[in-house]
């Protein structure tokens, strides 16, 4: 499995410890290497903790090799004779560099390296006594032969009361300290899959930065491929780095661990940093029975599931208010010529797809931007989620008889859709687009996932067939007079039905206005519920004067048009956008955390089971599973019994990890529902459940021995 290895430790044997040396001083030298102990003290308290530390200076064109030497070669080793009761830690390896030589890759230091360990002093060694160390120094030393050399090494220093003073001892110390690794200020993820794995990691400065050159340096040997090239690219605010598996790949729950570095270009020249990562790598996921699987989508598959998602959208509480309404003006207008029914529903498919497409092309723009971005993207604006706020209230008005507008654009809504030309149908289904987006329905997760992932004109293609399966079932009727004659008659239910449909338009915009209040804090619904007050009172103005004189006519659409302007005005300038904590902080609830990459990483690590919920305020589905499923007690205690740590991620305002975390699962948009099965369970990989849920498809997900129990 390592002729390389094996090669190279028939070398050594060649050599037979030829470049063995023995010392006892401090310092002691080789043809190659010069090395020297040295300490961060010149005396020890006792009880104290020092770094101690061995310096290896090496001729040019040789090298000594870091923890994991690659594809051959062998670390340092040092072993510490010490006074008992003293301890000493494990070396703390500097960051490595590549040393290429032909096929062979190997990690090791070149020309100085200096090995830093912590070492405790005992708490009972007697004041004036000396406190020996000794070293014994092991390392193989090559350029085109290699050579095992040893030598040991010793250093005294003097124990003195702690009050007085140690002293700064060797500045190669703080010299050290530098070349080493620091922990990753930034979240970062590890996905695995069949031959490659991926780092994944997420901070603003990527967008903009000068990263010249990136790579990884795994701490055990087999993991991946030494001599294979590590592709990167950033995109937006991730940076992502690809590695080809090695002869001992990864096992199941087990650590990636090693130093990323970043090579950068600053003023005075590139300068390399190291970051020391350890995460167990994500699988890409594998979906159960219970699943709604996609795996590998072309784009025949994905144009089919997003037909089929659109029309389960025309279920979704906003969308079938609208949908109604069509249906009502379908009804009233049965024994129309048929030709323009057919014209009104293609006038309405017409308004879906333009809107669509125009969704379409302003997620591409926004990609190619860089921007991570995904279904629904838009309701993360508190001036978005205001504007539908209001426009579900306007909509509501006109459908309660407050007002009514023959040749405005404000006859959104009813209006438009009773009006004779074919405007109105068009409006209506720019109206059914908006109210849709804060929706995920059944099979639509997978195909915008694939969407996203793909150029331009696949992207379109995908969305284009999402909006003509929301466009369908109206298009369908307005389309098959035979169809029509099904419907019921015309009658006084069709005015009493309509009015009735205007309270789903205010409790839609009700639930904005509480999304609004997560995102942009508590003085954005006074802001809101102002500018109702003002909408309410510009259409009753415009209502009850539009029947007088010219001159009361025009003064009261005046009057109602410029109140409206203050309001979107005042409102425009009053909403605060930038994100604001939740009402309710998720930290502090009794049945689920907060989400983040570094806890979901602990916990696996950890190897317990994990229920991620990916989720927005303003994501009706999401709050409808919740509602019916998370939230009950039998759930509840089922997520108790199996020990599972329920985590919840709120998208409610824009969140990059989150939107990573979306990506890793091929979706854009919430809700996702990942099970990740803790060390003891016969699964290994994450699952991932429906969009939609109830309480025996989630408890019968994380133990299905419950179910089992329930059923006997």
């Amino acid at each position: 499995m390592l002729p390389l290895r094996s090669l190279f430790f028939s070398l050594i044997v060649l050599f037979v410890y030829s470049g063995y040396v023995q010392a006892s001083t401090f310092e002691s030298s080789t043809d190659q290497v010069k090395a020297q102990l040295i300490a961060s003290v010149d005396a020890v308290h006792p009880g104290e903790e020092i770094l101690v530390g061995v310096q290896e200076r090496i001729i040019p064109h040789w090298h000594t090799y870091w923890i994991n030497p690659g594809d051959s070669g062998l670390p340092t080793t040092i072993d510490y004779v010490l006074p008992t009761g003293s301890t000493v830690g494990g070396i703390q390896w500097p960051t490595p560099s590549r040393i290429i030589l032909g096929p062979v890759t190997n990690y090791g230091y070149e020309n100085e390296v200096i090995l830093l360990s912590k070492l405790k002093v005992p708490d009972d060694i007697q004041t004036g006594s000396a406190f020996p160390i000794q070293a014994k120094v092991k390392w193989l030393v090559c350029d085109e032969i290699c050579i095992p050399q040893k030598v040991d090494l010793a250093l005294t220093l003097p124990v003195v009361l702690p009050s007085i003073a140690s002293g700064n001892g060797s500045p190669l110390i703080k010299t050290a300290q530098t070349t080493l690794p620091t922990t990753s200020p930034w979240p970062y993820s590890i996905v695995k899959s069949e031959n490659t794995l991926a780092i994944k990691v997420t901070d603003t400065q990527f967008k903009n930065s000068n990263i010249k050159n990136v790579w990884f340096y795994p701490e055990k040997w087999g993991k991946i491929v030494h001599n294979a090239e590590q592709p990167w690219k950033i995109s937006g605010d991730t940076l992502e780095l690809h590695l080809k598996s090695g002869d001992e790949p990864l096992a199941t729950d087990e650590n990636l661990s090693g130093i990323l570095t970043l090579t950068i270009d600053g003023p005075n020249g590139s300068v390399t940093q190291g970051y020391q990562l350890a995460a167990p790598a994500i699988a890409i996921p594998t979906i159960g029975e219970i699943d709604t699987k996609a795996p590998d989508l072309v784009l025949s598959s994905a144009l089919l599931l997003a037909l089929l998602g659109g029309i389960v959208l025309n279920l979704m509480p906003c969308v079938f208010p609208v949908l109604s309404i069509k249906a009502i003006a379908l009804i009233k207008h049965a024994n129309h010529d048929p030709l323009e029914n057919k014209l009104h529903g293609l006038a309405y498919t017409l308004g879906i797809l333009v809107s669509f497409a125009l969704l379409g092309t302003i997620l591409i723009i926004l990609k190619a931007g860089g921007a991570q971005i995904g279904w629904g993207f838009q309701f993360q604006s508190p001036l978005f989620v205001l504007g539908v706020a209001y426009l579900m209230f306007t909509v509501g008005l006109s459908l309660s008889g407050v007002f009514s507008i023959g040749v405005s654009v404000m006859g959104i809504g009813s209006s438009l859709a009773n009006r004779s030309g074919y405007s109105g149908s068009f409006f209506t289904g720019v109206l059914a687009t908006v109210v849709a987006t804060p929706c995920t329905a059944p099979f639509m997760g997978a195909a915008l996932g694939f969407a996203l992932t793909q150029p331009p004109a696949i992207l379109l293609a995908v969305f284009l067939s999402l909006g003509f399966g929301l466009a369908l079932p109206y298009l369908t009727l307005s389309q098959w007079p035979s169809l029509q004659r099904r419907l019921p008659k015309p009658g006084v239910w069709m005015d009493r039905l309509k009015q009735g449909l205007a309270f789903p338009m205010y409790a839609a915009a009700v639930w904005l206005v509480w999304v609004l209040a997560q995102q942009a804090g508590i003085n954005a619904v006074a802001i809101a519920l102002g500018g109702m007050v003002v909408i309410a009172f510009s259409a009753w103005l415009y209502e009850s004067t539009k029947t007088g004189i010219k001159s009361i006519q025009r003064s009261g659409a005046g009057v109602a048009g410029i109140s409206l302007w203050l309001a979107l005005i005042g409102s425009y300038l009053g909403i605060d956008t930038s994100p604001a904590a939740p009402i309710s902080n998720v930290e502090t609830s009794n049945t689920f955390e907060a989400y983040s990459p570094a806890r979901l990483n602990e916990l696996r690590a950890e190897g317990k089971p994990v229920f991620l919920n990916l989720t927005a305020a303003w994501c009706i589905s999401c709050l409808v599973n919740e509602k019916v499923a998370l939230s009950q007690e039998s759930v509840i205690q089922a997520f108790n019994q199996a020990d599972v740590t329920y985590l919840k991620g709120d998208w409610t305002n824009r969140d990059d990890e989150i939107t990573q975390l979306l990506a890793e699962f091929g979706r854009s948009g919430v809700p996702l529902y990942v099970y990740y099965p803790g060390k003891n369970s016969a699964l290994k990989s994450p699952i991932v459940l429906p969009q939609v849920l109830t309480p025996d498809l989630v408890i019968r997900t994380i133990k299905p021995s419950l179910m089992r129990e329930k059923e006997v």
